[in-house]
């Protein structure tokens, strides 16, 4: 099958392209404070370069997205042996999780397109057959919004989320660190040295805590090596907004709204130069950052997390928007 890429867009207001493959987000196009139309995800010129290993640039993640302890999870009672691709953790859906298949598309229209991946018995361990479908629309209001939606044959956990690496200044911008970001959370959930939850819940604190909106550099001093951790939001209100970023050199902020009840910050502290990207640029440390709207790492093994199971008689929801706007 060939990597085809499909183009939502509204003139002057908003643009996205994204990839039968992964469902990839390839690019979104916004007017910054002058009114000049710049791209602002990481990524690759060339869908064909989405092929081979990256850092999940823009793709749909799953069967579970983040970590899964020693890689295996009980349902019903049996142990299910997942695919192991960070030392014993599962990462993202194992070696070939939803990001590394083809989608189908079926439905399309110029400001919504639907994918479809039905993801077998056993695909990376996990138990049923798990069928998801994705949505993506775009809105007059510089909307994003991602739908999805997900129905299984067995009890099995489940955890989708988006992996774009976002710059508001422009990929051509050297890194995020004066980007200023507010996230609406009290608390975050404590993980150990392999980034795995420890199940405590703890309260943020001054060298996490961006509940009054901080600049990136504020909180990632020289001996901190970036950021990646899990935050317990106050409110899964798609009508209010959970998050905030804003770049004052573009003048263009960013606002998420989710049903999920929990978002990862990735300072993008792994880009070490070695992946090149659009327009030949060799994307550095902190060059785009992730804010990935999602149930908690490893819920599987901790109860008291809100629950990622699916049982065969229910439907799994959910809503994430990303909206761009000026000041």
């Amino acid at each position: 099958m060939n990597i085809k890429p499909y183009t939502l867009s509204i003139p002057n207001e908003i643009e996205i392209t994204f990839l039968n493959y992964g469902g990839i987000i390839q690019h979104i196009f916004v007017p910054d404070g002058k009114g000049k139309s710049g791209d602002v995800v990481l990524g690759f010129d060339d869908p064909e370069a989405y092929l081979q290993n990256g850092p999940y640039f823009g793709a749909i993640i799953g069967r579970y997205a983040n970590r899964i302890a020693n890689g295996v999870y009980k349902v019903q009672g049996k142990n299910f042996k997942l695919s192991q691709n960070e030392g014993t953790n599962s990462l993202h859906g194992g070696t070939k999780g939803l990001d590394r298949v083809f989608w189908t598309i079926e439905k399309t229209s110029p400001l919504s397109c639907t994918l479809f991946y039905t993801s077998p018995h056993l695909d990376q361990g996990h138990p049923g057959e798990l069928r998801v479908e994705i949505t993506y629309s775009i809105t007059q209001k510089r909307e994003l919004i991602i739908d999805y939606k997900a129905s299984t044959d067995q009890e099995t956990h489940i955890n989708l989320t988006n992996h774009s690496y976002f710059n508001l200044s422009g990929i051509e911008s050297k890194t995020i660190l004066d980007h200023e970001l507010w996230i609406d959370a009290d608390k975050w959930t404590t993980v150990n040295d392999q980034l795995i939850p420890t199940g405590e819940i703890a309260e943020v604190d001054r060298m996490n805590d961006f509940r009054v909106p901080r600049k990136i550099s504020q909180v990632i001093p020289e001996k901190i090596n970036g950021l990646d951790l899990n935050y317990v939001l106050n409110k899964c209100d798609e009508n209010k907004a959970n998050a905030y970023l804003i770049d004052r050199n573009s003048g263009i902020k960013m606002d998420i709204f989710t049903t999920e009840p929990g978002l990862q910050l990735y300072s993008g502290h792994s880009l070490d130069g070695s992946v090149r990207g659009k327009k030949g640029i060799w994307y550095q440390k902190y060059h785009g950052l992730c804010l990935e709207t999602q149930h908690f790492p490893d819920s599987p093994h901790h109860p008291h997390f809100p629950t990622t199971l699916l049982e065969p008689q229910q439907k799994f929801t959910s809503r994430t928007t990303y909206k761009f706007s000026n000041f």
